[in-house]
């Protein structure tokens, strides 16, 4: 495996760092510098989002049949790792990496056609309707009722742990249509408007005091049958398919911005004359760089056509983990600074000083908020599960 970059594929590179300098604002550049979720807010991302369309880069992954760039899987690692470099805000993922691939692979005509430039554009901004009270890594447990209805599906239920279900204006969401048998047989994927009558959204105010997930209640809500992507009770299928993205790689060139954030902190901070400090930083690094040789691996698989497959899993997983484990390293650097609750300091562009260096400022929100990496998406141990049987091989 050669991870040298190419004559053409340096000259990419030099020509993505030349636009990232011009097309980033200072706003967004602090925007993405002070994030403390994996989601950013859609007044940051929705902005770069256009921007980023406006250059035909807003999707790295789409082909250019349905208005991506068509580029190698190097060039899209390469994007990634200049994006992170840069500190651009990231894009909210759900329609751009995951619905928009599935509705590629599942959707008719008429669905690609109107779905896919909308997500592009960000005219349609979706949240993702999976998780519901006792069925969150557990999926196939849902109990969301789909009765079908002439032209329409009838829906009475709820989702929960909705990200972003308060911005959104579409969701792709799992209903169940049919009981009995294996629980798996009966789901069916459903593409909807959360405008629709009955939809309820309740906030869920997050340990970081933030709002960025929801409870999504359903009371007789009609939803076309238009709206399903693939066949009625064969939605499962179709969930699989778009976990593979959700839960794919490219988490190394974030990873190795934010160790290097934290070991700038920590050099200010006098910590890394610490030993048993030291030691958990170097580890910590170990495990990003096996991490990214991991990346390259599959980068390698994905260029020769296949999908990630199960060892996305692996790569959630340790993506999820080490990055936890940057949060403790940057919250030990904070000190006694990370349990000041400054979410007005945290605002981009606020004249309100941090108390405490700027670079440790968002330390505790972070930590707070990345607890759940080794929940959404499938549980860790759920993961390890699927490495065990499909990897594996036991």
């Amino acid at each position: 495996m050669n991870l040298d970059l190419t004559a053409d594929e340096l000259a990419f590179r030099d020509e993505v760092r030349a636009f990232l300098e011009e097309a980033l604002t200072p706003e967004l550049r602090e925007a993405g510098r002070r994030a403390t979720s994996v989601f950013m807010d859609r007044r940051f991302s929705l902005p770069w989002q256009k921007i980023l369309h406006a250059r035909g880069w807003a999707a790295p992954s789409w082909p250019r049949a349905y208005g991506g760039p068509g580029w190698s899987e190097m060039q899209r690692h390469v994007f990634a790792a200049e994006c992170a470099r840069a500190g651009a805000p990231s894009l909210a993922p759900m329609g751009l990496r995951m619905v928009g691939p599935v509705i590629m692979g599942y959707g008719t005509p008429e669905q690609k056609a109107h779905y896919l430039p909308r997500i592009l554009s960000g005219e349609d901004y979706w949240c993702q309707g999976y998780s519901e009270p006792g069925a969150g890594s557990d999926l196939a447990s849902l109990q969301l009722r789909a009765v079908r209805d002439g032209d329409d599906y009838v829906l009475s239920g709820s989702k929960l742990w909705t990200t972003h279900a308060h911005w959104a204006n579409r969701m792709f969401c799992l209903v169940r249509t049919q009981t009995g048998g294996k629980p798996q047989a009966g789901v069916t994927f459903l593409l909807l408007d959360m405008h629709s009558p009955g939809i309820r959204v309740r906030p869920i105010i997050t340990l970081a005091g933030e709002h960025e997930v929801n409870e999504v209640f359903f009371e007789d809500v009609r939803a076309p049958v238009s709206g399903r992507l693939g066949e009625e009770n064969q939605g499962w299928t179709v969930a699989k398919h778009l976990l593979e993205f959700e839960r794919g790689g490219g988490s190394a060139p974030g990873l190795k911005v934010m160790l290097g954030r934290v070991r700038s902190a920590a050099q200010s901070a006098g910590l890394l004359a610490q030993p048993a400090f030291r030691a958990r930083l170097m580890d910590t690094e170990i495990a990003v760089q096996a991490i990214e040789m991991s990346e390259q691996r599959i980068l390698a698989a994905l260029s020769a056509g296949t999908n990630p497959g199960p060892a996305s899993s692996m790569l959630k997983t340790q993506g999820g983990e080490a990055m936890q484990r940057i949060d403790e390293l940057l919250l030990e650097v904070a000190g006694v600074h990370g349990g000041v609750d400054q979410p007005d300091a945290r605002e981009p562009g606020s004249d309100v000083p941090p108390i405490g260096p700027e670079a440790v400022l968002t330390a505790m929100p972070r930590y707070l908020n990345d607890r759940a990496a080794s929940i959404y998406g499938g549980s860790n141990e759920i993961q390890r599960d699927i490495i065990a049987r499909l990897v594996l091989g036991l």
